[in-house]
């Protein structure tokens, strides 16, 4: 008389494949529904004028003094100040508000320093805390400026 063995070699490996597949599928699942934003909408077209926003940023880097970025925040105000070197110079400009981790809080307000020296003093009562990069592009005179900094709210 012959004794067939019961043998669970070929359930496990089966087993062992449903749940490599289940595995599979679940990951793929999570990377489908994990939303993937840009750093920008026009992502491309700013990669193409990128040496003149390296121009710019060497420009402002010569300048004798840095461009000065003071947050208050028990104040809960902004100050940006210009060198004394821009002074009596028109200025003009946007500073861009980034929040790496949402766009949707992204946003700019105009950039125009009045007074002696040459300052903007911003309202940041309604910004959410967290990490913010602040983006200063300017024109003085007829040279372009770039200063970029970190801001924690």
């Amino acid at each position: 008389m012959t004794t067939s063995r019961f043998n669970l070699w070929p359930y496990a490996i089966i087993a062992t494949f449903v749940l490599f597949a289940s595995y599979i599928g679940y990951m793929v699942q999570q990377a489908m529904s994990t939303s993937v934003d840009l750093v920008s909408a026009d992502y491309y077209q700013q990669e193409l004028a990128y040496q003149k926003r390296i121009e710019s940023v060497a420009r402002t880097a010569a300048l004798p003094a840095p461009v000065e970025v003071d947050y208050e925040q028990a104040a809960q105000r902004l100050t940006l100040k210009l060198p004394p070197s821009l002074a009596g110079q028109a200025v003009q400009g946007t500073v861009h508000f980034f929040r790496p981790s949402d766009q949707k809080l992204d946003f700019n307000l105009p950039f125009a320093p009045t007074g002696e020296p040459a300052q903007q003093q911003l309202n940041t009562s309604k910004l959410q805390p967290g990490y913010w990069r602040l983006r200063i592009d300017f024109t003085a005179g007829s040279q372009q400026y770039y200063v970029e900094q970190e801001l924690s709210i």
